[in-house]
């Protein structure tokens, strides 16, 4: 059930009637039986999985959580009578046999995505190597199919598993609760992964209908679809053209479809957020955010604080940190430092927990050799740029020039193209035909065709570039008003016809310069296919 569909339009109208006219109780309820409505169109066979992944969750967390109490109690109970020593060996037995139930958990949900995910990419790789020794046989590849946001809600879910184990919070008792957390239905697509402790706040709260609130909902919902519908899949169509065609379309072409999709992916993905939280804050539920302007950003590791912040966060709090600061890097830490130097010591533990970290934000976007070397290349530049900073330093203390316009313009749009050089990888069909685009911006500098008719062969018109104009104008126009403050907010402080004016134009603008697609539904969401 796509986000723009009419079913699920009608689907989320019928839910807000219903939530505000039943008794405020069983709110929670019914988004839980929403959720799985929701989940079940997709297909009844997948609900084997995230309901595997709700009831092995909710059992090792309350396992967790006896063991915590029963430590606790004994500790309280024997006070007296343990020694230090003897109190931090009773911990350390407890916290051992706490850590075999969460890798138990942690390898039966990752066990499950990886099996469904990677499965036959691993295979397509044996049959390579295979082929290097001339076998003939080969693998026969595995016709699994993806369940709906698997990767989305395992990191959540798991996410929730570790922060019981960390003792940041009790489990929750309530297995239907816990099961609504795991499938809130708008934010099962393309996220954002939400934190236990930030989402239960509100999601299980009795909510009464605010006007105000409903009304930023349905605005931010609006603006989603607007981005979606009226930039994201009117603009595809150029992107699908150039990289489906790298024989004919290259040079200049390469860069304009870098461009276009790099506006593309922010306009499809932010605009799926916005539909995301609008949804929840019609019903009095808060998401957090999961962008903060990113192409805004002066650096790569900026722009990776502002684009999708819920799997950043994930991977630095769950994969990084832990990573970095383990026995066994502090331990190779020392011995580099002992065996190498200080320089290396410094620095081993973390690059190899960027490493790691990287390839496994490549792989989770994509079961493909082109994602393993995005991640891999965000790593480097981040990394590069890390060891650049002395070098950074020294120039401005000499030129001064840091906090001047036109030298943060240059950091912007240096990040900018920056990533959408990498992001090019999500394009072509593998890393060689990429590579080989690269080599044709400066072999094949054909930028004159796209002002000789080049641009208007890429399945656009006139129209439709008079309208992203004005698409992408108005996109950057409420990024840059956002920055002093909520857009929402200050809408509302106008006068209520300017304001209903505003709300009746976007609609209209949705209604009227929408791309469709056949049977009047848009496109999937890009990220829901990561």
């Amino acid at each position: 059930m796509l986000f723009t569909s009419y079913r699920f339009i009608l689907f989320i109208i019928a839910l807000f009637i219903v939530y505000y006219i039943i008794p405020k109780k069983y709110q929670w309820m019914l988004l839980l039986l929403a959720s799985y409505i929701f989940y079940s169109v997709a297909g009844l066979r997948y609900l084997i999985y995230i309901l595997t992944t709700t009831l092995s969750t909710y059992f090792i967390s309350r396992r967790l959580n006896h063991i915590q109490e029963l430590t606790a109690a004994y500790l309280k109970e024997k006070r007296e009578v343990l020694t230090r020593e003897e109190r931090k060996a009773y911990k350390a037995v407890l916290k051992s046999k706490q850590r075999k139930w969460l890798v138990l958990c942690l390898v039966i949900n990752f066990g499950i995505l990886a099996v469904l995910k990677y499965s036959n990419f691993t295979i397509s790789n044996l049959n390579g190597v295979l082929k290097l020794f001339h076998t003939v046989k080969q693998l026969p590849l595995i016709g699994f199919l993806l369940p709906l946001g698997i990767s989305f809600y395992t990191f959540q879910t798991m996410g929730y598993l570790i922060d019981v184990y960390r003792e940041k919070y009790p489990y929750e008792k309530n297995v239907f609760k816990l099961a609504l957390f795991i499938s809130f239905f708008p934010q099962l697509i393309q996220g954002p992964i939400s934190r236990f402790d930030d989402l239960k706040e509100t999601l299980f709260e009795e909510h009464s209908y605010q006007m105000k609130k409903v009304s930023f909902g349905l605005q931010r919902i609006l603006w989603g679809y607007f981005k979606k519908l009226v930039i994201a899949d009117r603009l595809l169509v150029a992107v699908n053209t150039i990289v489906r065609g790298p024989e004919e379309y290259q040079g200049s072409y390469v860069l304009v479809g870098m461009f276009f999709y790099a506006i593309t992916l922010y306009a499809d993905f932010t605009g799926g957020i916005d539909i995301t939280i609008g949804i929840a804050e019609v019903m009095g539920i808060r998401v957090k955010e999961n962008f903060e302007r990113p192409y805004f950003s002066k650096s790569i590791v900026e722009y990776w604080r502002r684009w999708h912040i819920s799997l950043s966060s994930w991977f630095r709090e769950y994969m990084f940190y832990p990573i970095s600061v383990s026995k066994s890097m502090l331990n190779l830490t020392r011995f580099c430092k002992n065996k190498v130097g200080d320089w290396v010591g410094k620095r081993i533990s973390i690059y190899i927990a960027s490493i790691i970290v990287w390839f496994t934000t490549g792989i989770w976007h994509g079961a493909a050799w082109n994602f393993v070397v995005w991640g891999l290349l965000n790593c480097f530049f981040i990394l590069v740029s890390q060891e650049c900073m002395p070098m950074y330093a020294k120039f401005h203390e000499r030129f001064h020039v840091q906090h001047t316009f036109w030298y943060r313009l240059f950091q912007v749009g240096r990040t900018f193209w920056l990533m959408s050089f990498l992001r090019t990888f999500d394009c072509y069909r593998d890393v060689s035909t990429t590579f080989k685009m690269y080599g044709t911006i400066l072999t094949e500098w054909n930028i004159t065709q796209l002002f000789r008719g080049g641009l208007m062969q890429l399945g656009l018109t006139i129209s439709d570039y008079v309208v992203l104009i004005f698409g992408v104008t108005l996109l950057l126009l409420v990024s840059l008003i956002g920055r002093s403050g909520s857009v929402r907010q200050k809408l509302y402080e106008r006068p209520v016809m300017l304001r209903y004016a505003t709300y009746f134009a976007l609609f209209l603008a949705i209604l009227i310069l929408g791309a469709y697609g056949v049977g009047y539904d848009s496109n999937q969401f890009i990220y829901s296919q990561f």
